[in-house]
């Protein structure tokens, strides 16, 4: 491989994933900021880590450009280059045919290079928060392309082929407060899109065939001005299935949507009685069917904060920012972790969930506690390695310095009998904090650490069967939306399993004596309906960072899920 010779100190970061063959390698943060403003951008070794599947380099506000060898990481899946100050991307990048993901976010990017259409795998793109004024025509050929966000943008109009038919697993996009003046009525082609923002345009129609869209859930074009003054009242209520059944109509009566205007009125004089027989056994079949969803509906109630005068609250210290200053938390009542193995499968649906949504944690880090062994008020700190202390799940008390030297002994360990290249556990996360002077920590009222993001929980605080109300919190370095998101998979997932435990009434197992000790019914619940308690999140001085559930979360699509706000 012809990478260009450097005289140039090999990052440590950079040396350790070419000595080990590592797939997965995190750049991030101040220490790596000023390698890049010592090198003049990123050490040219990072080229030849051909092996890499997961590459990310963000919060770096020195780094300008990535070189056009790039091209070289031909297994790269995963290419996250976000809350940089990039004002380019090299054509190469077009080279890097397994791309999955691919987030741009958060630079200074006026332009994309057409080569991005090559990525044939592509199956999500986020380069929101730029200041590209145009995509570039050939997205069709992201036929895989399922998420597209490029929101906060100067686009003045989106490109004609991102409407069509091929992109058939296009489900998300969203393109709010760029200069939008035009939805195209080819958007009836996107047949799987379910979630459309295009909120602070300057869109002054919607077109009717947007109610063709089949699976479309989710809408926002608040912040447009649009000359049906009606229409924009409903928009601005965020009334998706009136707005949608408005648009079918035509707005006032005028549209057509899919139908003619003959098919509207068609055999209106001789086939009035077919109607009434066809109406009533529609109504017959409906109410079979109401009864039906009911048996598999799945509740989940929202109890606002200012309901619960005792509710915990969290408080953020300012170090977070520069470490991982994202948090959310809430607290869920209802779960019924008792019965059968109830308590392994919601295990099993969180370990997917790093896996999958929080990109093997990279993105986001979930931790869950039982509320009983909560002391609160609770805070999320920053402290040195050889400060922090905490118990880990199935270990002694020990220093985060000494716990990370330990796992890494057992990776190298690992590695060395198997006779392989990657480790699995919670020794793959080691990497996230490489470089790093201060960790991330939740610590309770008696400032015991409660949480080691993204490495651990404690075990003072580990669910068990016996577990009646847990605390769960997400935490990330990339964004608080990717929080929420998580935390909304989470509880839907959540809802999911309790819903099945209720129904398949397992034995709930002999676990009389811990619950003798603490204190807990054995009473089967009676219902799988979850309640969600809002936490409040603010920094030191009090003011509010966050809440969550706000009115904005949990927006699901699922037809089966009712949220009572």
């Amino acid at each position: 491989m012809a990478l260009e010779n450097s005289s140039l100190s090999v990052w440590p970061e950079i040396g350790k994933a070419e000595k080990e063959n590592r797939r997965e390698l995190v750049l991030q943060g101040s220490t790596v900021d000023k390698k890049i403003q010592s090198d003049g951008g990123i050490h040219p070794r990072l080229y030849s880590l051909a092996l890499l599947n997961y590459l990310e380099i963000s919060q770096c506000p020195s780094l300008h450009e990535i070189n056009e060898n790039i091209r070289h990481l031909s297994h790269l899946q995963s290419l996250i280059l976000c809350r940089n100050k990039l004002t380019s991307v090299p054509q190469s990048i077009g080279d890097l045919k397994a791309i999955k993901v691919l987030d741009l976010s958060v630079n200074q990017l006026q332009a994309l290079p057409e080569e991005i259409c090559a990525l044939s795998e592509l199956n999500t793109l986020n380069v929101s928060c730029n200041s590209i004024t145009a995509l570039p025509d050939g997205l069709s050929r992201c036929v895989k392309l399922a998420s597209i966000n490029v929101s906060k943008n100067a686009i003045s109009r989106l490109p004609e082929d991102l409407w069509s038919s091929s992109l058939e697993l296009l489900s998300s996009i969203i393109a709010s407060e760029n200069a939008i003046e035009e939805l195209s009525s080819e958007v009836r082609n996107l047949t799987a899109l379910k979630v459309l923002d295009l909120s602070s345009n300057k869109l002054q129609e919607l077109p009717s065939e947007l109610a063709d869209c089949p699976k479309l859930k989710e809408i926002n074009f608040k912040g447009n001005k649009l000359k049906d003054k009606r229409l924009e009242k409903m928009v601005n209520g965020c009334q998706t299935k009136s707005v949608l059944d408005y648009l079918r109509a035509g707005g006032r009566g005028k549209g057509k949507g899919k139908q003619q205007d003959g098919e509207v009125n068609e055999k209106v004089d001789g086939g009035r009685n077919i109607s009434k027989k066809k109406s009533a056994t529609k109504q017959k079949g409906k109410k079979e069917a109401d009864e039906v969803d009911e048996l598999n509906r799945m509740v989940v109630r929202v109890l606002h904060v200012s309901e619960a005068p005792t509710a915990v609250t969290v408080k953020v210290s300012p170090g977070a920012k520069d470490v991982r200053p994202y948090i959310v938390c809430c607290i869920v009542k209802g779960m019924n972790l008792r019965q059968g193995n109830a308590l392994k499968r919601f295990l099993a649906a969180q370990t997917k969930l790093h896996d999958e949504i929080c990109a093997k944690r990279t993105t986001a880090t979930i931790a869950t506690h039982d509320l009983d062994l909560l002391k609160a008020p609770l805070l999320y700190d920053v402290r040195p390695p050889d400060t922090l202390k905490i118990v880990p799940l199935g270990r002694k008390e020990i220093k985060a310095a000494e716990l990370l030297r330990q796992l890494q002994q057992e990776a190298d360990e690992q590695r060395k009998q198997k006779k392989r290249q990657n480790v699995s556990g919670l020794h793959k996360y080691l990497q996230l904090l490489e470089g790093k002077n201060l960790y991330p920590c939740l610590v309770d009222a008696e400032d015991h650490v409660i949480s080691f993001p993204p490495i651990t929980n404690s075990d003072r605080t580990k669910i068990k069967k016996t577990t009646r109300e847990l605390f769960i919190e997400v935490t990330s370095s990339t964004s608080l939306q990717i929080c929420k998101d998580v935390m909304d998979a989470l509880i839907i997932k959540m809802a999911e399993l309790n819903k099945l435990t209720f129904d398949r009434k397992e034995d709930a197992g002999s676990d009389e004596e811990t619950d003798a000790i603490s204190g807990h019914s054995v009473e089967d619940p009676t219902s799988p309906e979850l309640t969600i308690l809002q936490v409040k999140v603010m920094d030191v001085e009090g003011n509010l960072k966050v809440v969550y559930p706000s009115k904005t979360d949990l927006m699901s699509d699922i037809s089966n899920l009712t949220v009572i706000r």
